[in-house]
């Protein structure tokens, strides 16, 4: 009975020691990696001029009034600046900044401060909007301290992380976390490959380096969750993903992604039941783009990729992100899964970024409008072109009011053309952002509604309506 006991309690002390030496202790200090580090990350500020136009009267012509267009031209055009704050880091001694492309997008003057009080001027060499990624350099002769980027591949969920950044402009500030989930998703860019954390990301932070606790960056802090500031959730572009952009906008000013010509889908456990595939994996060609690579060598609709270049494709949103990454002019290796069986087809890619496909989505996809029911107004996304024609910050995100129906509660407080930048005080980027807004209001016993738009004269409202 001794030994059965013996043998008992040493089985549980092997298997306790085991879980123990598979677990990592949390860090007594960041300090000595904090310390090593800052030297590295930078504070970004952005100026933009700003010209609108002043109403010459002591009152408003009411919305829609012959008089409005009429005196428009009597206004006297007035300048101001604009600033933003954002996050970077140094990635070569000569003064190389890595950010996010929404921190500098169509900056005036970009001020980019090294240790707190070393102010330098820089220019853009790149930005990439689809990837969210801008490369600056420094206007000058001195010699910095650069990071080097890790594997991002390697990172686990629930490693250790720390972000550096500059939260609402006050200066390098250090958070720690873990890495809460992979691969995520969240809708902001076309190529979405996020790394979540759970270290605080604030507003200021975008552009900011993501660290392991080997001091390389592992990301790019992009984007938070929750409205008014950080609540747990954060995402970081991978560096991996972020490399391969970098490297060709310090080489070409511009990317040049690898192009395929297909529109693709899920494929669903139905679709692979039909099919006759072992289970739902690939991505299914949808349709296929007149004299693209895919035609070219004889993709066909229905066809289900299956392996590209040698890397297996477990879902269809791993495919863009694959191919993107790929060198434009290069002969790939498609495995495809037709009439039951693989096919191979060999690829030569094109470029995503001069292809007559890509050009005709992102214009559909940058025009579509969205109709608000229970406002029963239409709206679309504030573009960019809309931000430079109409001189608005450039940080500006909203809804463009395309149409006002005649019963609408907003027809005598709101015009077309004017912009939603906010309902109940949150910020609007989405027409679901809206939408959720407004039906959160009907269920209230209030059912007002608080919106601060941009009129047509650029000039900023706010608008309370009570709804029914």
């Amino acid at each position: 009975m001794n030994k059965i006991k013996t043998l008992f309690i040493g089985i549980i002390f092997t298997l306790s020691f085991s879980l123990n030496s598979l677990s990592r202790e949390a860090p007594a200090s960041f300090a000595d990696l904090a310390e090593k580090l800052m030297p590295s990350v930078v504070n970004i500020s952005t100026t933009t001029i700003i010209t609108t136009q002043s109403n010459p009267f002591p009152f408003q012509f009411p919305p829609g009034s012959p008089f409005e267009d009429m005196f428009k031209e009597f206004g006297t055009p007035q300048e101001r600046k604009s600033s933003a704050l954002g996050s970077g880091f140094i990635i070569d001694e000569k003064g190389i900044v890595v950010t996010n492309n929404h921190v500098i997008a169509d900056a005036e003057d970009i001020i980019v401060r090294v240790n707190g009080d070393k102010e330098f001027k820089a220019k853009v060499i790149g930005a990439d909007p689809l990837s969210d990624i801008a490369v600056l350099q420094l206007e000058t002769n001195e010699k910095f301290t650069p990071v080097k980027f890790g594997d991002s591949d390697k990172a686990r969920i629930g490693d250790w992380v720390i972000a550096i950044g500059n939260p609402f402009g006050l200066g390098g500030t250090v958070t720690s976390g873990i890495i809460s989930a992979r691969n995520r998703s969240i809708g902001l860019t076309r190529y979405e490959d996020y790394i979540q954390t759970d270290a605080s990301i604030n507003s200021g932070n975008s552009g900011g380096p993501l660290f392991d606790m080997n001091g390389d960056v592992i990301g790019i802090n992009t984007a938070i969750l929750g409205r008014s500031g950080s609540i747990g959730i954060g995402f970081s572009i991978p560096s991996n993903s972020a490399k391969a952009v970098i490297k060709q906008l310090i080489e070409f000013g511009e990317t040049k992604r690898g192009w395929l010509g297909v529109r693709i889908q899920d494929v669903t456990k139905e679709i692979a039941e039909v099919e006759k595939l072992d289970e739902p994996r690939g991505a299914l060609v949808a349709s296929v783009a007149p004299n693209s690579p895919s035609e070219k060598a004889g993709v066909k609709s229905g066809d289900i990729i299956l392996e590209f270049n040698g890397e297996k494709i477990k879902q269809m949103k791993e495919l863009p992100i694959i191919v993107a990454r790929t060198e434009v002019g290069k002969n790939v290796k498609v495995i495809i899964w037709r009439d039951k069986k693989e096919i191979v087809k060999n690829i030569t890619l094109g470029r995503l970024e001069t292809s007559e496909d890509f050009k005709v989505s992102e214009k559909k996809e940058t025009l579509k409008e969205t109709k608000i029911e229970n406002l029963k107004i239409t709206v679309r996304k504030l573009t960019k072109d809309d931000i430079k024609t109409r001189n608005l910050p450039n940080q500006t995100s909203g809804l463009v009011i395309t149409k006002i129906e005649n019963d609408s509660p907003l027809v005598n407080s709101i015009e077309v053309n004017s912009i939603i930048l906010e309902a109940q005080k949150k910020k609007i980027r989405t027409s679901n952002d809206l939408i959720q807004i407004v039906k959160r209001v009907l269920s209230s016993s209030q059912k007002t509604i608080l919106l601060v738009i941009y009129n047509s004269q650029n000039q900023r409202r706010y608008i309370g309506v009570k709804l029914d």
